[in-house]
């Protein structure tokens, strides 16, 4: 029995955790990548999967991690990338810095994994192999407290056209630009009232929904170049 193997980028929580603990579930090999040394890394590995650190700032750990997964000699039937990075222009007077820092997560880095991963992507299911990118609902409005994030996001969603072009046809390359996803703990019930507001579904639907959206584009033999909103509608309000 072949095992697919997927590589996910930003594992070590929230969203990127849950979809490595779903893939491992269903019996897909993992490879997960990671930042910061935390709890749910400690429980990827109990679970037995491959957690690689590498902190995307850095164009060397961007290349040692591309070259771990080419010597593993593993044939990659996914490629999912959820690093990501947050910071707003209230909180630097650098932002030179700042936009440097958010291409270099969101852009640069899914440029070079997808360019240096590719010649390793292959399936032998009819729907072929997959890259998806997480992009963000600010891609189609953009952000007035987040110019640098929603124009690395948008620059990231620009990617997926491309790639699609150049990888076509054994390659589908896809993004999922998710809105309000899930709460973390320290936030309070006002904001949580706030941010609920902001979508026509008024709801934090939680990790599956993004799981649900992969699963959707790993399933299909045809979709290549687009973007699911996962968004609750927000963008119509």
């Amino acid at each position: 029995m072949t095992v697919n193997t997927i590589v996910i980028t930003g594992a070590g929580q929230r969203i990127g955790l849950a979809t490595a603990k779903h893939f491992h579930q269903l019996g897909w090999r993992v490879i997960a990548s990671y930042r910061t040394e935390r709890d749910g890394v400690a429980a990827l590995r109990a679970m037995g999967i491959d957690c690689v650190q590498a902190d995307f700032s850095s164009d060397e750990q961007i290349h040692q991690f591309a070259r771990h997964i080419a010597e593993l000699g593993v044939s990659i039937r996914a490629l999912i990338h959820n690093a990501s990075d947050w910071n707003a222009e209230s909180k630097t007077d650098d932002y030179a810095a700042l936009m440097d820092q958010m291409m270099q997560v969101h852009v640069k880095a899914p440029y070079l994994l997808n360019l240096a991963l590719s010649p390793f992507m292959t399936s032998t299911e009819p729907a072929g192999a997959d890259i998806i990118h997480m992009t963000d609902y600010v891609v189609r409005k953009g952000s007035e407290k987040h110019i640098a994030y929603a124009s690395s996001k948008a620059a990231l969603d620009n990617l997926t056209l491309s790639f699609a072009q150049k990888l076509s046809p054994g390659i589908k390359v896809n993004s999922i630009a998710p809105a309000l996803i899930m709460f973390n703990e320290h936030d309070s019930d006002e904001y949580k009232k706030k941010a609920l507001a902001k979508s026509l579904m008024g709801l934090a639907p939680g990790e599956d929904e993004v799981i649900n959206a992969i699963e959707f584009i790993l399933n299909s033999k045809y979709m290549t170049g687009q973007s699911i909103n996962v968004d609750g509608g927000r963008a119509l309000k």
